[in-house]
């Protein structure tokens, strides 16, 4: 017995792990690829469909936040290259070039996209990804048929939401046309659209934004009719947008979407890498990955046996306009249909901050992605991020403290309502594939 001494508190493991977070972790308890060691001593795997199917996520994105410098590209490309293992597919839309050797690694060269090098994407080919039922399909086709049997045109039949094929591909316009112009749509400009992309896809079973750019520059009497307008007034209303959309089919950015889909692009291999960096230092960045990204997801299908990451690195270019981050969020909301998990790449949580006007809904966008991505891997930061990271990941003092202190290589993982510090293990292969700093040396 201990004489003149308090007797000896005992508590349970739950109390302890919230008095001493990381020594005493809570086991994640689910099967996936190796990542690292947590500060226990403990192995530390993760799979973000495991978790899903496990009841430890009820989304399976993911977003990863790092300076630059701490490790943040070396997990994403060796977490890619691991999962390999487990039958996992993915895509990467790699906006600065750094993902060629590992896509030639997985057995597949990368996709260069820019002006001049002859690869062509059409983003309005929505492909097998809308669930097009008997009556979509009839609503598809039948206009056209209908037309010819009462002999009308079919700008006469065109009607905007006539499919699930035209609300996709409408969404899409929407958010490029927003993009371009750095401002939403007025409403006669989006039904302009509407109608104009209506006419397209009856010109064509692939509509292209050449023909949608046409329907827009040279309007029809039967669409001003449908809109309860006149031809000048429908060719006035569309006039902006079609300028806008101009620019991708013949201006500066022609070359790439200004057409069908180059023939025989494969996106079968294990990793498919989007290399855009012929355009990083373009102000149209995130309008080329919305098209970039709009074209690989045509080849989804509902319920496919397929897994598969879709990394959308350096993501603050999709969040830097109103209309690219409402259509990045829908995205993310969709991943669970498609088997999915999107994992975004941002430098500071306060990207998230900067996306808009304090308040703006372009900053609640942002955000929001946030509340769709319940995996949270943070990185280094620096000081003045550790009270942003509190505020947007409910984090407790400790962990706002550990940010400003972590080395190279290590996270603090945030899995649902679980905390883990994590140190990042590379074996000598992963090493090459994820070495970003040869230009230094």
């Amino acid at each position: 017995m201990r004489r003149g001494l308090p007797p000896a508190h005992r508590a349970t493991t739950v109390e302890l792990r919230t008095l001493y977070p990381f020594v005493v972790p809570e086991d994640l308890g689910v099967d996936g690829c190796y990542i690292g060691r947590e500060a226990s001593g403990s192995l530390f795997c993760f799979d973000p469909w495991e978790c899903y199917a496990k009841g430890k996520l009820t989304s399976p994105n993911m977003v990863v936040f790092g300076q630059i410098g701490r490790g943040k590209s070396a997990f994403v490309k060796s977490f890619v290259w691991r999962e390999l293992c487990f039958g996992r597919h993915c895509w990467v839309l790699d906006p600065k070039g750094e993902y060629g050797a590992l896509a030639a690694a997985s057995g597949a060269a990368p996709l260069r996209l820019g002006p001049g090098l002859g690869l062509r994407l059409n983003p309005l080919d929505v492909g097998p990804a809308v669930d097009v039922g008997p009556a979509a399909q009839t609503a598809q086709a039948g206009p056209a048929a209908h037309a010819a049997q009462a002999g009308q045109s079919p700008a006469q039949t065109a009607q905007p939401g006539q499919s699930p094929a035209h609300q996709r591909r409408a969404e899409l316009l929407g958010a490029l046309l927003g993009s371009s112009l750095g401002r939403p749509l007025l409403p006669q400009e989006r039904a302009a659209a509407d109608v104009a992309l209506s006419v397209a896809e009856e010109r064509s079973a692939l509509p292209t934004l050449p023909l949608v750019a046409e329907a827009l520059l040279r309007p029809e009497e039967q669409q001003a009719r449908l809109l309860g307008t006149d031809l000048d007034g429908l060719r006035q209303d569309g006039r902006q947008v079609a300028l806008e959309l101009r620019r991708l089919v013949h201006g500066d950015l022609a070359g790439m979407f200004d057409g069908e889909t180059s023939p025989g692009l494969d996106l079968s291999a294990g990793v498919v890498v989007l290399d855009l960096s012929r355009l990083y230092s373009s102000p149209a960045l995130g309008l080329l990955m919305v098209c970039a990204l709009s074209w690989l997801q045509s080849t989804l299908a509902v319920g496919s046996a397929t897994k598969r990451l879709v990394v959308l690195d350096e993501a603050w270019a999709l969040l830097s306009h109103l209309a690219t981050a409402r259509w990045l969020q829908a995205t993310f909301k969709l991943s669970r249909s498609y088997g999915v998990a999107n994992v975004a790449v941002v430098h500071r949580l306060s990207d998230l901050k900067a996306a808009g006007q304090e308040g703006s809904e372009q900053q609640r966008l942002a955000e929001g992605l946030l509340a769709d991505a319940e995996t949270r891997v943070v990185f280094g930061q620096a000081p003045g991020e550790a009270e942003r990271a509190g505020e947007l990941l409910g984090l407790s003092r400790n962990e706002q403290a550990l940010l400003c202190q972590l080395p190279r290589g290590v996270a603090l993982w945030r899995v649902g309502q679980s905390s883990f510090l994590v140190e990042h293990e590379l074996c000598p292969e992963e090493l090459a594939l994820a070495d970003t700093d040869a230009a230094m040396r």
